[in-house]
C-alpha cells in the first residue's frame, strides 16, 4: 500500500472502529440471495397447438406448391432443353422435318382453296397430331428419357409428312379427274 492511505489508516483507525455493520447484515443478504422457488422469475415454455402446426405445414406446402408450379412454366418446352446434347442426328432430323412439313403445309393451303371442306378435314388430322407433337415438346423437358421421348416426336413429325404428302396426292389427283372431266364435257 501506498504510504499516505497507511497513514490515513492509523490516524482515523478510531473512526473506523466505531461504524460497525448491523449483526443481521450478512443473513439478510444471504435471505435476498436465497430467493424462493415461488418468485424466481421461470422462463415458461412456449408450446404450439396442433392446429397451429398443420396451419403452418399447409402454408409450406403451398408456398412450395406454387414456387414448382412457377418453376415449370418457366422452365416448361424443348426452349430449354438443348437437342443437339440429347442427340444430334435427331436434332438434325427434327429441323428438316418441321421446315418440310411447314412447307407441305403452305403448298396444301394453296391447293386447297379449290376446295375448301376438303382442306378442312385434311387440317383436322394434321392439328391432332402437331397437338401430340406439342404434347411430346412439353414432356421432353421433364422426361427422365430425354432421348426415347425425342424420338417419338421424330416419329410423329414423320408421320405428319406422310400424311401431308398423301393429303397432297389426293387433292392433286382430285384436281386433275376435275380438270379430265372439264375437258371431256368439251370434247362432246
Amino acid at each position: 500500500m501506498s504510504k499516505r492511505l497507511e497513514d490515513f489508516i492509523k490516524t482515523n483507525s478510531a473512526d473506523f472502529d466505531e461504524l460497525e455493520p448491523e449483526n443481521d447484515l450478512w443473513n439478510n443478504i444471504e435471505k435476498k440471495l436465497r430467493l424462493p422457488e415461488a418468485q424466481v422469475p421461470k422462463r415458461e415454455a412456449k408450446t404450439f397447438t396442433l392446429g397451429f402446426v398443420m396451419r403452418l405445414a399447409a402454408l409450406i406446402i403451398v408456398v412450395m406448391a406454387i414456387g414448382f408450379a412457377f418453376y415449370l412454366k418457366t422452365h416448361n418446352g424443348s426452349a430449354g432443353v438443348n437437342l443437339a446434347a440429347i442427340n444430334p442426328e435427331y436434332a438434325k432430323q427434327q429441323v428438316h422435318y418441321t421446315s418440310l412439313i411447314q412447307s407441305k403445309r403452305t403448298e396444301l393451303k394453296t391447293l386447297a382453296k379449290n376446295d375448301p371442306q376438303l382442306y378442312r378435314e385434311f387440317s383436322g388430322e394434321i392439328t391432332k397430331m402437331d397437338s401430340t407433337y406439342k404434347k411430346l415438346n412439353r414432356d421432353l423437358a421433364t422426361s427422365p428419357d430425354q432421348e426415347s421421348v425425342l424420338r417419338a416426336m421424330i416419329r410423329n413429325l414423320q408421320i405428319q409428312t406422310d400424311v401431308l404428302n398423301q393429303q397432297l396426292q389426293v387433292i392433286e389427283q382430285f384436281n386433275q379427274m376435275k380438270k379430265e372431266q372439264s375437258h371431256e364435257i368439251k370434247d362432246i
